[in-house]
């Protein structure tokens, strides 16, 4: 009876702390929530053109959110690329420009930006896209490859639709070289994961109105891998990233959602596109 009441008791308590996870945050980056289960120790930092989760152990994000439209995109030549430390992190919580020495020659990485300077040229704030906790250690073939692609993509359908939504983050499922010159303890992204949200209407009890794509990387991606290649559920992201995405949808929503990768692609990534073009 005792043993019982134990495991009763630790059941309740874990059921508690996954329940304290889900804090209400309002951010215009947020679509039906955001990605939950980073650890208690990460900055959520809010910014007009980002939202991302830094993690003091890695010094990278788990994951960074933003919103794009028209007025997003529109706007004169992209900016340079800037490197600086996120000034709103202490110096132990990111990196700084110089831990990049070297790197790109002897790694074959580039600063690879996961919320994209080119997607913010409408905005004042465009430079803010270079803080090193949006930057991340990528390997050259994937950065200016697939990834690249896609990220061309997104400035596409924004084109077409009114609102895009993204998030991507990272995955640790091996162990990648540390920068070479980096004097921080950090931890480099063995792949990456990527979700784009296409809402129709902000009641979506049709699941035509909303429309979402998921997508893993791993770091030696071939540069000249096909986009569809990659397209995932987003289910099999969650349970990788070990996040919960899109929590403030009904579950039997997000199930229908979730569960298999979206058979739509052509659709939306190809057809949709070429036709607005």
């Amino acid at each position: 009876m005792k043993k019982l009441l134990f495991f009763a008791i630790v059941l309740f308590c874990l059921q508690s702390e996954i329940q304290g996870q889900y804090t209400e945050i309002h951010c215009k980056h947020f679509l039906y929530g955001y990605p939950v289960g980073s650890p208690a120790t990460n900055d959520l930092i809010i910014r007009d053109i980002y939202a991302l989760s830094s993690n003091d152990s890695t010094k990278f994000a788990d994951w960074v959110a933003y919103r794009l439209d028209k007025e997003t995109l529109t706007g004169p030549s992209q900016q340079k690329r800037k490197w600086a430390a996120d000034p709103w992190l202490d110096d132990n919580e990111t990196l700084e420009p110089n831990d990049y020495k070297d790197a790109p020659k002897i790694l074959k990485i580039d600063r690879g930006h996961q919320a994209p300077l080119a997607n913010f040229k409408g905005t004042k704030v465009a430079n803010e896209t270079n803080y090193l906790s949006n930057i991340t250690p990528q390997k050259s073939e994937l950065n200016q490859g697939v990834w690249k692609n896609l990220e061309e993509k997104e400035r596409e359908l924004t084109e077409t639709f009114d609102l895009v939504y993204v998030m991507t983050g990272t995955l640790y499922e091996k162990t990648i070289p540390n920068l070479p010159k980096a004097d921080e303890n950090h931890k480099v992204p063995s792949g990456y994961w990527k979700i784009i949200a296409i809402p129709f209407e902000r009641d979506i009890s049709d699941l035509e109105q909303l429309q979402i794509f998921g997508f893993i990387f791993d770091q030696e991606t071939p540069r000249k891998d096909p986009i569809e290649k990659h397209l995932v559920s987003i289910n099999e992201i969650e349970k990788i990233a070990k996040l919960d995405f899109f929590n403030e949808l009904d579950s039997k929503i997000q199930w229908k959602l979730e569960s298999k990768p979206n058979p739509n692609y052509k659709i939306f990534f190809e057809k949709l596109n070429n036709q607005s073009k």
